[in-house]
């Protein structure tokens, strides 16, 4: 859902510049900014890794700042998601509605749960997180007063910048696999019906 709300954020502003003069051409300082003041433009073997086919840093620039905060989200519930897909063919937590007999397969759940009921409070309470939480944060992080992604949760951070800056690679990297792993994962339960190793 919140995919799509960014699609159509970046629809809306899109439609709009059809209107506005033609930008100047400023693509090389502009992808280079980018990359300087982001981490993760190195690919998974730390080699340099530009990749901005679309060209959004340069068409949309001032909102780079929301697409990071959205690309470290997205990839954060990616990780979860992968293993929640895993972990649920293998365990459960404990009452009828969540028993193997109820929901045999990790892909039935969904639909399971939203006729059940459950899935509207996640609903409701990913909401409310989203209203208090993100939204203010998403703000702060467009005024440059936080950096994305950051919720100050820091204890088992390391106290040195440069592997505190590869821990922060290494997130993007990994949230990065974990969104392709998801979607992979979600399309092998639906076509082969059968849970991990979904083959």
């Amino acid at each position: 859902m919140k995919s799509v709300a960014a699609l159509l954020t970046v629809a809306v502003i899109g439609s709009t510049s059809a209107f506005a003069p033609a930008p100047k051409a400023q693509s090389s300082t502009a992808v280079k900014a980018v990359w300087d003041d982001y981490a993760g433009g190195q690919d998974f073997k730390g080699g340099e890794f530009k990749f901005d086919p679309l060209k959004l840093s340069e068409t949309y620039s001032p909102l780079v700042p929301f697409f990071r905060e959205a690309e470290i989200r997205h990839g954060r519930t990616a990780m979860l998601a992968v293993m929640g897909f895993i972990a649920t063919d293998f365990v459960r937590i404990p009452g009828d509605a969540y028993s193997f007999e109820s929901i045999p397969k990790t892909i039935n759940a969904h639909d399971s749960l939203v006729s059940s009921g459950p899935m509207f409070q996640l609903l409701l309470w990913i909401g409310l997180f989203d209203i208090v939480i993100t939204y203010p944060s998403i703000l702060a992080t467009m005024d440059g007063e936080r950096e994305a992604g950051d919720f100050g949760l820091t204890g088992f951070a390391p106290k040195d910048a440069a592997k505190m800056e590869q821990k922060k690679i290494s997130e993007l990297l990994n949230g990065r696999l974990a969104m392709c792993a998801v979607g992979g994962i979600a399309t092998q339960s639906v076509l082969t019906d059968h849970g991990f190793p979904y083959l």
